[in-house]
Formats: C-alpha cells, sequence, structure tokens
C-alpha cells in the first residue's frame, strides 16, 4: 500500500469508530437522515428513496438516492463516510442491476421494485 492508500484506510477507521454503515445494495429503500444547521439551531433532515447507485472508492464512496417528491423526481447523492449522515435500510429489493438509471424514465407503478424475499427454509428432521 502507498501512502495515501494508508492514510485513507486510517481516516475510514477513524470514522467508523463512531458509527457504522449498515449493508445494502442497489434496489435498497433507505432512509438517510442529514444533520443540519439552521443558524445555531441543529435537526435532523429525512431523505427517503430507493438507492440506484453505490460507488465504493474508498474515502469517496458515496450512494445516489432517488425518490418522486410531488410528482417529480428527485436525486441526491450523499458520501458514505461524512460523520452528518445516518442511514437506514427500509427494505431490500430484488434487483439484478448495480445501477438503476433506467428508474429515471419510468413513472407510477413501472418504477416500482419489488420486495426481496428474505425468509428462511426450515427444514424439518425426519
Amino acid at each position: 500500500m502507498n501512502i495515501l492508500q494508508n492514510f485513507e484506510k486510517k481516516e475510514q477507521e477513524k470514522l467508523l469508530a463512531n458509527k457504522s454503515i449498515p449493508r445494502f445494495a442497489p434496489g435498497d429503500t433507505l432512509n438517510v437522515r442529514i444533520k443540519v444547521l439552521d443558524g445555531e439551531k441543529e435537526r435532523m433532515q429525512s431523505f427517503e428513496g430507493v438507492c440506484i447507485a453505490r460507488r465504493n472508492r474508498g474515502m469517496g464512496s458515496s450512494v445516489t438516492v432517488r425518490k418522486i417528491s410531488f410528482g417529480e423526481g428527485v436525486e441526491r447523492v450523499f458520501p458514505l463516510y461524512s460523520p452528518n449522515i445516518v442511514i437506514e435500510v427500509m427494505r431490500q429489493g430484488a434487483v439484478r442491476r448495480a445501477k438503476l438509471y433506467y428508474l429515471r424514465s419510468r413513472v407510477g407503478k413501472a418504477a416500482r421494485i419489488s420486495e426481496k424475499n428474505t425468509y428462511t427454509s426450515s427444514k424439518t428432521a425426519k
């Protein structure tokens, strides 16, 4: 590893000591809470939508979340290792692509993603 990779790894460990990033993939519905400063006040702003892309680049990792707000598509890109955001997985989607950019051209029911079956099969001994 070179010097830059060592530095990034130490910074990631330092940030992950305070918070954890849940396991999620494109197609999952995420609730991202952002810490917003309004003058002297601090509040949490929520953005809930479908993860359409995840970019893994060390400290530059990010996630793109898309939602429909008042009939208009809204996308936001969030840095994963920011201390100002908290990510929560609401539901898991069953998709077969790594990037779901095709959802941009779909509206209504066509833009829905089916939920992944997470049940486990129980085998009974006979």
